[in-house]
């Protein structure tokens, strides 16, 4: 038997005796007998894979092509399907697999695997090396494991299919921005023209001489649940905040429970020896994690990355453009993809998407043609960037592997073994000759676009602060350390304006003193389950609903149940916390209020640069406080029977296998500890996004961790991997990394190489 020790609350709890089923790791149902085993690629004999508890995956490869094809081989024991699903879909071979309802999105995917394909040769040898043995280990678990598949999965998958993922052609939050703007006017007066160029005439978005803007949102559609809160936490501490004398990083993202975020641990000696959270489909984007010298952390920023630019359409030629003195042409890019249709035969869909060397043409009028220009359409680097920040050995060769730029956004949070602590608000932001702006920009000259990028030495960032600390929760960087406070004017103009909502004002909190920390102190403080909202609105609350009672109130309303209600979220503690009682009152309250009154008149006092780290607060609007609570007590009562229910009574944590209670809340409630829940269908709550994979990682050395995944490392319900750190998560525990040898072989559950034969 193996022990594993589980991190919970800030302490080490008792020995647990254990270990998953080995079965759990091979084939969920091994074909008995059956045909010829089929050769596999020699990659194959390159790479050991080493599960421990909970079936983290530990790869040992020789070389970088055999831990690319390792790291296929585990993703698909584990996901099957979702592997190959999320390939088809980036190279835009999804309808051919589904259908013609399925078909929009694979334009832009034939258009990404087009640049993959023109691009994959300029990439480094040993990233071209990965994205071969991605494929080659995605396809070789296909011809071995065919029974295990679905009918449409086929062994066909290249480099280029792998390469597409990384590749960007279109940004849907422009196009989507662009398409409000057209359909709030029209025509739209909004458009700018520089103030530099008075002579131009300002183009109008009319209508439209094509479909093309209805078909680029169409293409760039996804199924999926909606996420509105898609964020982020993290926080990095120098070793003057810490017990042991050494930096801490805690990585804690909060996205939808089918991301696929895959934990696995990635070693070629001298090379490269990385763990973290990897992508589903894809040898790259590790969206954190740590090696023995450093980690990092992302958490999303929202930078506008990009501009739409209207271009004067050549009177005397339709199918060009006036700039710089002359005519353009517009190329017709042409992109043909193939579907499936409903007798089974194969059909053929082709769309000439117009294209300028400014960007892709999104709109087009009888006068003008709009383009956006951005950095990200040109980046085909990104695995080079991810694997060079991998194999960092230092914050210098860390920070030039940022450098690459292929990575165009999101916030990285740093901490590393010499005690270096770094937050930098990533961003491939333009270096405007203009005003940012939403609007479409008319011009007709190279000098009134950008062509260069804000310097990176020039974007927000924060090293080594006084206070020890650096923290991010998804808002502008103004606010990364209170002691270092920036303002407006001191980063570029297309920054966001500051702002520090409830969650961020939490963060820092909980960050923010100069208390020591030990590892198990600050996995205690991810775990805190304090609710902001309730610290600045539930006192002006009760005081309302009392005083309303006090000047008398309808037969209608059963007075003494009413008070007996504020005497519960009197006594309660303002937390989200499993057994707290009156959380879910006050959450059904604040989800009425915040519905019936406007944004601008939630609160008495908004928040301001003045007071950061306590307003908002108070009620905006006392009387819709009240209605709001009334109808919150009904609301209780019709959904579970009773009002005074303790949170996990009726926040659950469910599988095919678990019924959990579970702590935590949403973002806008100002809980760190967010979880995001849609209804069942027994009128509880069920969670479905928030904190998934989350990582604590001390950097001595060797480099110590905790780590969990809520939904387990597989996504099939037959597997003993699917939802087993369930329990773990609603908890509030962690499982130890093993991220040595020593470790590994410590807590080895199976070692084996692809294609062996299941126990």
């Amino acid at each position: 038997m193996i022990r594993r020790h589980l991190l919970g609350l800030g302490r080490v709890a008792a020995p647990t005796l254990g270990i998953v089923l080995v079965a759990s790791f091979g084939p969920v149902s091994a074909q008995q007998g059956g045909p010829e085993v089929l050769e596999l690629d020699p990659r194959a004999e390159r790479v050991e894979i080493r599960r421990t508890s909970y079936g983290v995956p530990h790869l040992l490869a020789e070389d970088v092509g055999a831990m690319g094809y390792g790291l296929a081989w585990v993703m698909m024991e584990d996901y099957r399907e979702a592997v190959p699903r999320a390939l088809l879909r980036s190279n835009g071979r999804w309808g051919l697999v589904m259908g013609a309802d399925s078909m929009a999105a694979d334009f832009a995917g034939r258009l990404a695997h087009e640049y993959a394909t023109e691009t994959y040769q300029l990439l480094p040898t040993d990233v071209r090396e990965v994205l071969a043995g991605f494929a080659a280990g995605v396809n070789d678990f296909i011809r071995r494991h065919p029974e295990q598949l679905a009918p449409w999965v086929r062994p066909e998958f290249t480099p280029h299919d792998v390469a597409a993922r990384d590749i960007a052609v279109w940004d849907a939050a422009a196009i989507r921005a662009f398409a409000r703007l057209r359909a709030e006017s029209a025509p739209t007066p909004g458009l700018e023209t520089p103030a530099h160029a008075p002579t131009q005439q300002a183009a109008r978005v009319g209508t439209s001489r094509s479909d093309l803007l209805g078909r680029w949102m169409a293409w760039g559609s996804r199924d999926g649940e909606a996420d509105p809160e898609v964020g982020s936490n993290a926080w990095a501490l120098a070793p003057e905040r810490t017990t042991s004398g050494h930096a801490i990083l805690l990585r804690n993202p909060h996205l939808s429970w089918t991301a696929g975020y895959y934990e696995a641990h990635v070693r070629v000696p001298g090379v490269v020896d990385f763990y973290g959270d990897f992508r589903l489909g894809g040898p790259f984007t590790t969206i954190g994690g740590f090696n023995r010298r450093l980690g990092w952390a992302t958490t999303n920023n929202y930078p506008q990355l990009d501009q739409l630019y209207a271009l004067t359409r050549d009177p005397a030629d339709p199918d060009a453009y006036v700039f710089d003195g002359g005519s353009v042409p517009i190329r017709r890019r042409v992109v043909e993809i193939e579907y499936r249709a409903a007798d089974g035969s194969i059909g053929r869909a082709v769309e000439a998407m117009p294209h300028t060397p400014l960007g892709p043409v999104v709109h087009e009028t009888p006068d003008s043609v709009y383009v956006i220009r951005a950095h990200r359409f040109s980046q085909y680097r990104v695995g080079e960037q991810w694997l060079r920040m991998m194999q960092a050995s230092n914050f210098d060769e860390w920070t030039a592997a940022m450098q690459i730029r292929a990575k165009v956004s999101s916030n990285l949070t740093y901490a590393d073994a010499d005690g270096v602590i770094h937050m930098v608000w990533n961003a491939a932001l333009p270096s405007l000759g203009h005003p940012a702006s939403p609007h479409p920009v008319a011009v007709r000259s190279s000098d009134e676009i950008w062509s260069e990028l804000v310097p990176w030495h020039d974007l927000p960032q924060v090293t080594n602060p006084p206070g020890g600390y650096v923290q991010n929760a998804n808002d502008p960087p103004h606010y990364t350390n209170l002691e270092v406070i920036a303002a407006a004017e001191d980063y570029p103009p297309n920054v966001p304006e500051p702002l520090l909502r409830l969650r961020s004002q939490n963060s820092l909190a909980l960050i923010a003193g100069h208390d020591l920390l030990s590892l198990e102190d600050v996995v205690a403080r991810k775990h805190d389950m304090g609710m902001v909202l309730a610290d600045r609105m539930k006192d002006d609350l009760m005081r309302r609903v009392a005083r309303w009672l006090d000047e008398g109130v309808s037969a209608e309303v059963d007075e003494a149940e009413v008070r007996r209600a504020l005497d519960v979220l009197r006594a309660w503690d303002n937390t989200a916390a499993r057994d707290s009682r009156g959380s879910s009152l006050f959450e059904l309250w604040a989800n009425h209020y915040m519905q019936s009154v406007p944004a601008d008149r939630q609160y008495a006092e908004p928040w301001s640069a003045e007071a950061p780290m306590t307003t908002p607060r108070g009620l905006g609007d006392p009387d819709a406080a009240v209605v709001a609570f009334m109808a919150a007590l009904d609301e209780a009562v019709r959904r579970w029977g009773d009002w005074d229910v303790t949170w996990g009574e009726v926040h659950r944590l469910r599988s095919e296998h678990h019924d959990l209670p579970i702590g935590g809340c949403a973002s806008a409630l100002g809980c760190f500890r967010v979880l995001g829940y849609v209804d069942d269908d027994d009128g509880r709550y069920r969670v479905h996004r928030g904190d998934g994979w989350v990582l604590a990682v001390e950097f001595g050395d060797p480099p110590r961790a905790w780590s969990v995944l809520a939904y387990g490392n597989s996504d099939q319900p037959n597997s003993e991997l699917y939802y087993d750190q369930a329990e773990l998560f609603a908890d509030n525990r962690m499982k130890p990394v093993a991220f040595t040898e020593a470790d590994i072989a410590l807590d080895l559950v199976r070692r084996y190489r692809p294609g062996d034969p299941a126990p």
